[in-house]
């Protein structure tokens, strides 16, 4: 499969709904699996989980204080753009029912590979290439309460496809 200019698309996204269309494109075009109906939510977990999906749930659960971070450490907007897009992308595989996390995250980092190339941040973030610079915590204290993202997809469509 050629690129079809996934690292220009990923550069234009605005938002977390313009970064999760993008893996859900890339995901069908790669694998033709597909699903509707999950939200996001921004939460404060443990600084060791990036995300988390509940087998079962409608919910993607993003760790606001990681993502943070990242913001707060990242050189370019292209990195914070690639850390949610890989992210999103390992959660959204585990939605469609791949639960083993070997098997997602070597799924993912074929499918980043395959659609960034090589030197992409997204590829390396997903191979663990790319060189780690200490992320420090934007806040402590209390965890905030959590954010649900709206219209994380076009809930207006049919949830039968």
């Amino acid at each position: 499969m050629k690129q079809k200019n996934y690292p220009r698309r990923l550069d234009q996204c605005k938002d977390f709904t313009d970064i999760f269309t993008l893996v859900k494109r890339a995901v069908k075009e790669t694998t033709g699996e597909a699903r509707s109906g999950l939200m996001l939510v921004l939460a404060d977990l443990p600084d060791q989980v990036s995300a988390f999906h509940e087998v079962g749930s409608n919910s993607i659960v993003l760790n606001n204080r990681v993502l943070n971070g990242i913001i707060h450490s990242s050189r370019t907007f292209r990195e914070v753009k690639s850390y949610i897009f890989t992210v999103l992308l390992h959660e959204y595989l585990h939605s469609l029912g791949h639960l083993d996390e070997l098997e997602v995250k070597e799924l993912a980092g074929q499918i980043v590979k395959e659609i960034f190339g090589e030197n992409h941040p997204a590829t390396k973030l997903s191979t663990g290439a790319l060189p780690t610079r200490k992320i420090g915590r934007t806040r402590g204290g209390e965890p905030e309460t959590p954010i649900i993202i709206p219209d994380l997809e076009d809930t207006a469509k049919s949830y039968i496809q």
